[in-house]
């Protein structure tokens, strides 16, 4: 059976983004896969988070998994930290990563743009992280977002190239994976761009967000005067509408406001209510289990305390084979 192994940064609450690119995804798996999913606390002390905030937003991708339909017993949830043998295995790997990859990686480019102010260590390393939540599992299968695609790229090469210093076939590569053809991209509700926190809350549709807060985010999306003759492209902002139309709504509904744009003949006021309504439909399910488990703390413990257990069992054997492999046995 092949590993999956994939993460999601506890910078805050999931959103739809997160559901369509990963969590969907993450769902299916479990039935046929050894899967690892886990909350990638480590990853976001790149943006020095208060202890509180860290804490709380661990515990709230924990609930959100669960809701999301990751069941514990099929899988393995874990939270990053609880595993320190990753730690230990980003070390060795920063050995053998080199300063020019790392700052051509567009993340890295992306983020020192974003943030001049904050170019840490852990930002330029951040792929080397990466690849070891995936090689610490021997993971194959790493259902990403497309954004993600240059890291599973530098995943393998830090692989390739640690089997090639010490003439082994020690790690296996690991390839994006997604039961639909295409890696979903899920667009924000900015314009421009794709989903993300980043962008500031009136982005994103979160998961655990209200039928009223998700309908007023999206009358508020940007949108623009209309199309002015026929078959006219679509700008980028009413591209991304349409873009989360495809995702929450059914074919026909699409193909129906798609004609009247095409036409001259749509009103974004009657096309946003019900992307709206679809959105607060594809949402409900999940929505109304995040709320029937947040306060049940035994069984969040309980899920924790199990997950930890299990990536710690796989994640002991890969070091204990690793420190032999680089010639790090102990001499007593």
């Amino acid at each position: 059976m092949e590993t999956v192994v994939s993460g999601i940064r506890s910078t805050g609450k999931l959103h739809l983004g997160n559901y369509y690119g990963a969590l969907g995804n993450f769902v299916k798996m479990q039935n046929e896969y050894n899967c690892f999913f886990f909350i990638a606390d480590l990853h976001s002390l790149t943006t020095h988070p208060t202890p509180q905030d860290l804490q709380a937003t661990v515990r709230n991708v924990v609930v959100e998994y669960l809701a999301a339909g990751i069941d514990p017993e099929k899988s393995t949830i874990y939270i990053q930290s609880d595993v320190p043998e990753v730690a230990e295995l980003y070390l060795y790997m920063n050995m053998n990563a080199y300063m020019g990859e790392l700052e051509r990686s567009t993340s890295f480019k992306d983020k020192i743009r974003a943030n001049p102010n904050n170019v840490n260590a852990g930002l330029l390393t951040y792929p080397v992280l990466m690849a070891c939540d995936i090689l610490i599992h021997h993971g194959t299968k790493v259902p990403v977002g497309k954004d993600q695609e240059q890291h599973l790229e530098m995943t393998r090469t830090f692989g390739n190239r640690f089997n090639h210093l010490y003439q082994t076939e020690y790690f296996k590569e690991a390839f994006a994976f997604s039961y639909s053809d295409k890696l979903v991209k899920v667009p924000g509700l900015s314009g421009q761009g794709k989903m993300g926190k980043s962008n500031g809350e009136a982005d994103c549709i979160y998961l655990s967000d209200s039928p009223e807060v998700i309908r007023k985010k999206i009358m508020r999306a940007v949108s623009d005067s209309g199309p002015t003759e026929p078959n006219q492209a679509k700008p980028e902002s009413i591209q991304n509408l349409f873009d989360l139309m495809k995702v929450v709504s059914a074919p026909d509904t699409l193909a129906h406001f798609d004609d009247l744009y095409n036409n001259c003949a749509i009103r974004y006021g009657d096309f946003k209510k019900q992307l709206a309504e679809d959105m607060v439909n594809a949402t409900e399910p999940v929505r109304s289990r995040i709320e029937a488990i947040k306060n049940d703390d035994q069984y969040i413990q309980k899920v924790i305390k199990l997950g930890a257990e299990k990536a710690q069992a796989s994640a002991q054997k890969t070091i204990k084979e690793v420190r032999e492999i680089i010639g790090l046995k102990k001499l007593y």
